[in-house]
């Protein structure tokens, strides 16, 4: 087996409400449950991520006295309920690291320069950079330190828009050396409601324009997807038996297939993955809530790409 290299990856979208929070709970959980060891930096202010894992918030414990340059990262690292899952929490004072970082000279590079021991120690296969809603100071420290960027993006015609900005953002950040090697790892369609022709065509026009970077599976608009935040858990250990759960299962599935992928053409990270998977994840997803009419439950395989 290849020796473990850790990748760290943003997922980040300028618009706040298009699953990007749910995605690195659900997608960190998913992949633990398949022999990875995932390492989650909640870099939002607002602190879902942390919450969403099950853990409390607390003073002093997010990255923001760190990236003042008072401590290291791994003082902070938590466990949290998923096995396989460490934290790195998050608290509202971290939103005062976006005025008192943009008056130092490296203020690009405070989270990467942080970051950069534990991708030495290679203790962990993934970490997950959850990013704020915006293109502030803080989204810009985790693209500058990140392998890669996973975007979701709700499936509504402003999403070409919005991934326009951010393919010119992640080309300056190229361009510019200060993340010379960054690129767009995925980009995943989230909300797709099949009741709707919109949700099928903004899919397939995406698909049109990003081609291959466009993850064949599609993230359903799901109640239970909905639910589990306050119950502090991911949707899969919430309702393992939901559309939404299916689908993080079947994404986390063909993530891991590209990053195997990767590492054959010796790009970060190699992983091992787990056969311990199950195999019929990518088949459509049904959901047997009640609750929830069966025209809401779109499926988790891929749509056919335009």
């Amino acid at each position: 087996m290849s020796e473990k290299r850790t990748k760290v990856i943003a997922v980040a979208n300028q618009k706040g409400g298009v699953g990007k929070t749910t995605t690195v709970i659900s997608l960190s959980a998913c992949l633990a449950g398949m022999g990875q060891s995932v390492l989650v930096i909640d870099f939002d202010p607002q602190a879902n991520a942390t919450s969403g894992l099950g853990v409390p918030q607390k003073q002093d414990t997010s990255m923001y006295r760190a990236l003042l340059g008072e401590g290291a990262i791994a003082d902070l690292i938590q466990s949290t309920p998923i096995k396989g899952v460490d934290i790195i929490p998050s608290e509202l004072d971290l939103a005062g690291s976006e005025v008192d970082i943009a008056r130092m000279d490296d203020y690009l590079h405070r989270f990467s320069k942080l970051v950069a021991p534990l991708i030495a120690e290679a203790r962990y296969d993934f970490v997950f950079v959850d990013c704020p809603p915006s293109l502030g100071i803080l989204t810009m420290n985790a693209l500058t330190a990140a392998h890669s960027m996973v975007v979701p993006m709700q499936c509504e015609y402003y999403a070409l828009e919005g991934l326009t900005v951010i393919s010119r953002l992640i080309q300056q950040l190229r361009d510019s050396g200060a993340n010379p090697h960054i690129e767009i790892e995925g980009i995943l369609m989230t909300m797709f409601d099949g009741r709707t022709n919109l949700s099928g065509e903004v899919v397939a026009e995406v698909r049109k324009h990003f081609g291959g970077r466009v993850y064949r599976t599609v993230i359903p608009r799901n109640v239970r997807i909905s639910e589990a935040p306050s119950y502090g858990q991911p949707i899969i250990t919430y309702d393992p038996h939901s559309s939404g759960a299916k689908a993080y299962r079947a994404l986390a599935k063909e993530f891991l297939v590209i990053a195997r992928k990767k590492a054959a053409f010796g790009e970060l990270p190699s992983v091992a993955v787990s056969e311990e998977a199950p195999a019929d994840e990518t088949a459509p997803a049904t959901d047997e809530t009640a609750a929830e009419p069966a025209t809401e439950t779109p499926p988790a395989s891929p749509l056919p790409p335009s």
